[in-house]
Parts: structure tokens; C-alpha cells; sequence
């Protein structure tokens, strides 16, 4: 029988200096979503760096990418390794955390703590598996708002993601101007390609092809369908790097080896690389959580929502906003970024746009690239100045 991952416990627990913490909502305040449902009893799970002060005018939001989660910062108490953002979010980076009160939420269909498929529904004591409401990303930043409010914060300083953080970003801006002072959406598009749906819809069939998902009933069967998860986890990794990236890190190197084995090991660095990625990812990640995200990715369309114009989900916006895109992103080009910037151009925004020059794909926004921090740090003390925040180091 498979060993299923075990997510941290949804329970308020202090993490070094920051805190983790989850809220359930009282079943009479449900979730309201785009697919008709309501999500009763929702609960999230967050965490939170730094001090908010007594105006509560300096909270961030952060919102994550596919296979992040609350952990942007610090120690990630599962993996033991650093957060997701370790470059952008600490004491004297960009995201000062000596500065900022800054959140990060699990989404909604995450497995980390928040209301997702892998949680146990109220209403049966059983794990909701597919039984769990579809959801978009629009429901997520939903949630989000609601655990802002159960904060006590009225308006965000700035609401910050990449991929489909960055979606999140973008949502928050058209869902909530009033809400949201600054914005920075990097990496990422107003709506899903149809190429980036086809390479999650190969993810979720190496899932659902694999006899342990049970039709999503795993949990309650004892299996777990970790050989599918980690085919659409490597499936995915390809995805986020460049190229460029993969020849500079493994070119057409050998594993271990001085020659060809002609059988189906691997052989090569690059599929050493691919299968250790597949196989750490299993051990934190569920697979049915997998699929409702990804769900909630391809669902994404903002202009949709606003009768076919991009341009109008921003209408009479005062957020400031900061796009970044990155030269060798090929899941969210440039070109993407940039019809974002357009519509918010033609909607009148406070809008900059910058395009990184480096060879790392995709997830450039995550790793160390001077010139972002350079950049952001910049947008960032420019958009605080203008909200009246003290001055870094006043």
C-alpha cells in the first residue's frame, strides 16, 4: 500500500518569527463560486511575515504559483527547504519584511490546509475527493478577500504573484480596485493558451491513467496515484525552463555513466533530473489537488468576463501596477504581458513594464535575477512613498 503525503495540520503554529495559522468559516458564511456551488465551512490556511502597523495600510498579499502554497518565506516545514520566494520576500529584500505585513494564503483546491479535495468534507466526514466543487481562479482570490477581511485590513498595499499567482493579481485588480494600491502580476497572461491547457490536460491524464487513483476516491482506498502525479509534475517541469536552461544544465551529459546502457534507464543527466523532480513533488503535493488547480488555470479568461475587452476589467482603476515578463518564457511570453499592458493603457492605468533579459524560462520570476529585484525594489518604494509609508529605514 502507498504511503500518502502528509500536509502540515491545519492549526495555528508559530514557524520561528513568522506565523501559520487556518480559519474555518462558520457554514452560514459559504463560499459563493462561479460554477453555482457553495463551499460550506471554508477554511484557509495562511501564513504571515512581519508586523502589520496600526493603520494597516502596509499589508501585502502574495499570491502563489500552480505547486506553491503558503510557504513563500523561511523554512518550508514539510520539505525543509527554503520558500518558494527566499530572493524576494525577507528582511531587507524587495519585500522588506521589516517593513511589510505580508500574507500568503493556500489557495482554495490547494493541500496545504485550505478547503480542497484532499480536506475532509463537514458534511459526509470523508475526504471531499472529486466531490469537491470545481473552482477558478476567481473563486480563489474570493477566499482570499474574505480572509482579508477577517484581518481587519480594508485596503492592500499591494498584491504581488507570478504564473498563476500572477492571475491572481490580475483578478484581485479587476474583482477589487478599491482594495488593491499596488499590483505586481509577473510572468503570467489574462487568460490560458490553449497550448499551456494541453500540457495540463496531459498532466491530468497521467493522474487519472494511474490504477491507484481510484477515480479519485484514493484516499479512502489506502492508494495513491503517485506514478501519474509525477508524470504530470515532469510533464510540467519542462515547461517552466528554457532550452537554453536545459542544455546549459545538462546539455546531452550522461547519469552516472561512461556510455549508453541501451535499455530504458536513465541515461542521461537531464532524465535523472526529471524523475528526481517527479518523485520529491509526490511526497507534498495531492494528486486531485493537482487537477482542480490546473482546472482553475485553463478556466481563466479575465477579458471573458468583460464583454470581450481586456481593457474593461480595469475601467477607472487608480492601482498602480508593475508587469514583468521574461525573454525565454515560453509558457507565458511576452506577448502576453504585453496585452496586459495594453488593456490597461488603453483603461488609463498607472501601468510599467519591464522584460527581463536572462535564459532561465519560466521560472525566472523565482530564482535570483538582480535586475528584477533592482527593478521591483524600485516600483516598490515608488508606490510606498506615494501610499505615505515611512521610508526604508525611518
Amino acid at each position: 500500500m502507498s504511503t500518502l503525503f502528509q500536509p502540515l495540520s491545519a492549526t495555528s503554529a508559530a514557524v520561528g518569527d513568522d506565523v501559520g495559522q487556518s480559519f474555518t468559516f462558520p457554514a452560514e458564511q459559504p463560499l459563493k463560486l462561479d460554477s453555482g456551488e457553495g463551499l460550506q465551512a471554508l477554511t484557509i490556511a495562511w501564513k504571515t511575515f512581519g508586523t502589520l502597523n496600526a493603520a494597516k495600510s502596509n499589508a501585502v498579499l502574495l499570491c502563489h504559483a500552480l505547486t506553491g502554497d503558503q510557504y513563500a518565506a523561511g523554512v518550508h516545514p514539510v520539505t525543509g527547504k527554503p520558500g518558494w520566494w527566499p530572493f524576494m520576500v525577507g528582511p531587507g529584500l524587495p519585500i522588506d519584511t521589516n517593513r511589510f505585513f505580508v500574507i500568503c494564503a493556500n489557495v482554495i483546491g490547494g493541500c496545504m490546509g485550505s478547503s480542497g479535495p484532499h480536506e475532509i468534507n463537514p458534511a459526509t466526514g470523508q475526504p471531499y475527493g472529486l466531490s469537491f466543487p470545481v473552482i477558478t481562479i476567481r473563486d480563489m482570490v474570493r477566499a482570499q478577500a474574505m480572509l482579508i477581511d477577517h484581518l481587519g485590513i480594508e485596503t492592500l498595499f499591494c498584491v504581488a504573484g507570478g504564473s498563476m499567482g500572477g492571475m491572481q493579481v490580475l483578478q484581485w485588480a479587476a474583482s477589487y480596485p478599491e482594495r488593491v494600491f499596488a499590483a505586481l502580476p509577473l510572468a503570467t497572461a489574462a487568460r490560458h493558451s490553449a497550448q499551456n491547457i494541453a500540457f495540463h490536460e496531459v498532466g491530468r491524464q497521467a493522474i487519472m491513467a494511474d490504477p491507484e487513483w481510484n477515480g479519485g476516491d484514493y484516499i479512502t482506498k489506502g492508494t495513491n496515484p503517485r506514478k501519474g502525479l509525477a508524470v504530470a509534475r515532469m510533464a510540467a517541469h519542462i515547461t517552466y525552463l528554457s532550452e537554453a536552461a536545459l542544455h546549459r544544465k545538462f546539455g546531452r551529459n550522461l547519469q552516472d555513466r561512461a556510455a549508453l546502457s541501451y535499455r530504458f534507464d536513465a541515461d542521461f543527466q537531464v532524465e535523472s533530473y526529471l524523475r528526481y523532480q517527479g518523485s520529491a513533488f509526490v511526497d507534498r503535493f495531492d494528486a486531485n489537488a493537482y487537477l482542480y488547480i490546473t482546472r482553475a488555470m485553463d478556466y481563466f479568461d479575465l477579458a471573458a468576463d468583460y464583454g470581450g475587452v481586456l481593457a474593461n476589467a480595469f475601467r477607472d482603476t487608480k492601482t498602480r501596477f508593475c508587469v514583468a515578463s521574461f525573454t525565454s518564457d515560453w509558457l507565458f511570453p511576452t506577448a502576453e504581458a504585453k496585452k496586459v499592458v495594453h488593456a490597461l493603457n488603453a483603461a488609463g492605468a498607472n501601468v510599467s513594464f519591464v522584460e527581463f533579459t536572462t535564459d532561465a524560462g519560466h521560472d525566472s520570476f523565482l530564482l535570483d535575477v538582480p535586475e528584477m529585484f533592482q527593478t521591483l525594489r524600485g516600483f516598490i518604494e515608488a508606490a510606498a512613498s506615494a501610499r505615505g509609508l515611512p521610508a526604508k529605514g525611518a
